[in-house]
Order: C-alpha cells, then structure tokens, then sequence
C-alpha cells in the first residue's frame, strides 16, 4: 500500500501548475545596477515583467519600465557624449603641447637674433648706438605680427629700409647743411628705386616675409585645429542616436543579460551612424594635416628658419656698409632727384667712416651651429610624427569607442547583437553621412547634416588654403571664418600687446592683416558672402 500512495503524491505534484520559466526571474542585479548609476527603487520591479512597453529595447520579459528605459537612455547618451569630448580634450592638449613647443622655440630663436644686434652691428659705430630704437622697433614689429598684430608685413619691411635710408643719409651729411623734414622724407621714398642698400633689402624681404608668414600661419594652424575639435566635440548626439546607444549599451542590462558585451560590428554600425556627420571632417581634416606638415618641413629647407631669422643684424650690417661704399653715387642720384639740400652749404655729403673689425659677421658667412641645426632637425621631425597620428582622428573615433564598449575578436558567437546573445550578421557601413543611407542600426536623414559640422569643415578648407599661399610665401588673413563669437579661443595677440591692430584683441584667431578701412569692411562682408555661397554649394554637392 506504500507504494501507490508515494505514486500518488508523485503524480499529484507533477499534476500541479508549476511557474512559467522566467517569469519569476530576480531583477535583484539590475536593481543594483539602477541605483549605482544615481537612481532610486521607486516603480522599479522585483521580479521580470512583460515588455510589451518597451520602445527602444526589444519587447520580451524585461526588469525595465518605460520610465527605466528612458532614464537609462539619457545616461548612455551622456556617457557617450563624455567620452567624445574625453578624446577631443585629448586631442587639444595634443595641439596645445606643439604649439607650445613651436612657439616657444620660435621666440628664443626671435630674441636670440634681437639680442645680437649689438656685437654685430657695434662696427657701424654712431649709425648703430645712435638708431637702437630703430632696429629695436623691427624686431618689435616682427614680434608683433607673429603674435597676429595687424601689421603688413611688407610694408613694414620697406619702411624700415626708408627709415634707415633717411638716417643714414642725415648722418653723412656736413654739420653746416640742415636737411628739413620733408627733404628727409623725399630722400626716404627713393630706397627702392635707387637701391642704396643693393640686393639686400629685396633679398631679406622676401626670406623674412616667408619664414614669418610661415611661422604665423602654422600656429594659427595649431590653434584653429584645436578650435574644431572643440566645437565639434560638443555637438549633441541626435535622438535616434540616442536610441540606438540605449539599445546597444544598456538593453542587455534589461534583459538579464549584463555580463554580455555588444558584438564589435554592430557597436561600428551604431557608432558611425552616430558620428557619420563627425566622420566627414576627414578629408579636409587630413588634408590640413598634410599641409602642416609640409609647412613645418618648409622651416629646415634652405634658408632654414633659424638661418634667416639669425641672419638680419648680419644682413642690416651688410646693407649699411654698402651703402657706405657707394655713398658717392647714391648722394649724386638722390640730388637729382630731390635737389640739394638747403641751408647753408651744398657740398655733398661726406659719411663718417665707423670703425670696423676684420673679423665682423656677415650674412653669407653665417652658418648654424650644429647644436642648432640638431635642435630644428628635432622640432620638425617632433611636429610631423606627432601631426601624423593626429591624421585619421576622425574616422578613427567610433573604433575608438567600441574598443572600450564591444567584445573581442573571440567572443563573435556569443555577444548582445542588439535582440539576444549572438552573431550579429549585417555589414558594416562606411564612414561619413552618404554612407549610412542603409544603416540598420541608427536612422539618418543624409539630406539634412549638421551644420555646426559643416561650418567647421569650411573653416579647415579655409585654413588649408591659407597655408598652401604661405607656403609660397603669400601673407595671409587669419580673421575667424566661423560664427562663434563667445571669446573663448586661444588667439595669441592679447590685449595691449599688438600695438598696430585697429581691431583690437579677438578671440578666436588674429584679424585681418590690413587695417579696417571702408574698403575692407566691405571686403569683409563680401568675403561671409562668398563663404556662405560656397556653404550652401557644398551642400548641394551632397
């Protein structure tokens, strides 16, 4: 009788209903996954529910409310937006460090030129002790325009050979004769054509005007790059972004599937689309890149930067001591020209001649030390190895991101691909906003870019092209293409400094490098014109 009786308790309880599988399932870990990301218990539940309410994750038993859902989409979005601006601030360091780097080499080697002026120009005896201010304001002026004044530099480089020429010329004159301001002035505007200096002037001019547009240009490079990075850094991600983030980092939490990562392909597709408009700046970004590096190769070719910009006390030397020997002849031309001098003799003048030293420098005798040339050798390599890892920053930032995110190469069978743990079978897309037109992952109206982006990729043509005209010794105009006046770029002209601007202090880049007149006002306006045609083009072209 034993036996049939244990039978039928047996056969009773497997008779009796038992649970449905899961539907029992603790929500113990995702409550503790909840309130660790800043949330509190409230409405969340013990154990799974349907998920006929879920919109962004897929519907099935869920330990996510719709209220869960969307609290944990705005946290993977923050989280993501953290991390882009993570790697942009990382990126602007990067930029930060190198234009340190230059610009303080640039300006040692500046003021080690400035502070040889007098061993090397002390042989010209009073047309040096007399005139320090004069050669003094050149390295001023100089110094100014690298900073971003508004200076042109051409027309400082000839006023300042006019200037030497008219005080020179006051010196060689006999102390009897009284040259009067405007004989003076007469005898300054034939510096070019009379050539008393010889070829030098014309010489240095060219070779200065190319080193420091170059230097300038490349700078204001450094800082407009670190400018678009910023700028696009911030950029908000989209909703269907945000959608799509909720689904690929935070739905297998709902699941029960936490321990589970994303499969690396379907984190690419989620991230391009989410960066397609980010992922356009490529071409122009690397083409600004390349153009970097050509410029800072540009400093070591022949004259290299330290020649040129160690050479001018030399070259200054040079032109007075040639002048000196042909005073004659260039007195002779400058009396046809502007008559002779006035009051009260009207011999011609005879220079003092200054004491000179055998051994004194002369341009075509400078050589750079070894330790110098070592020292650019190291710069330009340092600026181009560094440029070039900066080169694919933006096509490189989604797989970036999945390295921190998606599962490895082994785990490709048994990853969260977006509905459950497994292989995730679609393909890949390509990078850019054209190239997302079948992503399955994130929705994307390609008609329709950001134009923040697209603003910001003009604005690394218009850099570009600045530093192509550099390189061929072009000067340039760095005024800020862009629409962001919030002050808060790194412009290198600071207040009180750039003595010549007429446009005061700016935040983003230097200003116009000609004063502001009616005419370039004008300019101006018709220059956002064009900017803005060549904008909506662009966008056409899309």
């Amino acid at each position: 009788m034993r036996l049939p009786a244990l039978l039928c308790v047996l056969l009773c309880l497997a008779a009796a209903p038992g649970p449905v599988a899961g539907a029992d399932r603790s929500c113990a870990d995702l409550r503790q996954f909840y309130t660790g990301k800043g949330f509190t218990l409230v409405g969340v539940p013990q154990t799974e529910i349907s998920g006929e309410h879920l919109t962004m994750c897929p519907q099935g038993p869920t330990c996510c409310t719709s209220t869960m859902e969307g609290n944990l989409a705005n946290v993977s979005s923050r989280e993501t937006e953290g991390l882009i601006r993570e790697a942009g601030r990382s990126l602007q360091a990067s930029f930060n460090a190198l234009h340190r780097s230059f610009d303080t080499y640039f300006t040692e080697l500046h003021g080690r030129s400035e502070r040889s002026l007098q061993k090397v120009l002390s042989p010209l005896g009073t047309l040096y002790s007399q005139n320090t201010r004069l050669y003094g304001d050149l390295y001023a002026d100089l110094r100014q325009y690298y900073r971003g004044s508004a200076l042109n530099l051409d027309e400082t480089l000839s006023d300042f050979w006019s200037r030497l020429l008219e005080l020179t010329f006051k010196s060689s004159a006999p102390t009897d004769v009284i040259l009067s301001e405007d004989y003076l002035e007469c005898v300054a505007k034939q510096q070019e054509t009379l050539r008393p200096f010889g070829d030098i002037p014309r010489d240095m001019k060219a070779k200065v005007t190319r080193a420091f547009v170059t230097a300038r240009s490349f700078v204001q490079a450094l800082i407009i790059s670190g400018e678009v990075v910023r700028k696009v850094s911030q950029v908000p991600l989209s909703s269907e972004c945000v959608r799509a983030l909720m689904k690929l980092v935070y739905c297998p939490h709902c699941h029960g599937l936490a321990s589970v990562k994303p499969c690396s392909n379907y984190c690419s597709n989620v991230m391009k689309g989410c960066l397609a408009n980010q992922a356009d700046l490529d071409p122009e970004w690397q083409n600004l890149i390349d153009t970097m590096i050509q410029v800072a190769a540009s400093f070591s070719t022949e004259p290299s930067l330290d020649v040129v910009l160690s050479s001018i006390p030399a070259r200054i030397y040079e032109a007075v001591h040639y002048q000196q020997e042909n005073i004659d002849t260039i007195t002779a031309k400058v009396y046809q020209t502007c008559g002779a001098p006035g009051e009260p003799g009207t011999g011609s003048p005879n220079l003092h001649e200054p004491s000179r030293k055998s051994s004194s420098l002369t341009a075509s005798e400078y050589k750079p030390s070894p330790t110098d040339e070592l020292r650019l050798g190291m710069q330009v390599s340092d600026l181009s190895s560094n440029l070039r890892e900066m080169r694919q920053y933006w096509i490189q930032v989604p797989i970036a991101l999945c390295s921190k995110m998606a599962v490895g190469s082994a785990g490709q069978d048994k990853c969260w691909n977006g509905i459950s743990k497994a292989r995730y079978l679609p393909e890949v897309m390509g990078d850019g906003l054209a190239n997302q037109i079948n992503n399955p992952e994130v929705e994307l109206d390609i008609t329709k870019p950001d134009m923040t982006i697209r603003q910001q990729i003009m604005q690394l043509k218009i850099t570009s092209n600045r530093l192509k005209n550099a390189l061929e010794g072009n000067d340039v105009d760095f005024q800020d293409a862009s629409d962001d006046n919030s002050g808060s770029g790194s412009g290198m002209c600071v207040s009180g400094q750039c003595r010549r601007s007429t446009t005061g202090s700016y935040a983003d880049h230097p200003p116009n490098n000609n004063p502001v007149t009616g005419a370039t006002m004008c300019q101006t306006r018709l220059s956002s014109q064009l900017l803005l045609l060549s904008l909506i083009v662009l966008l056409l072209q899309r």
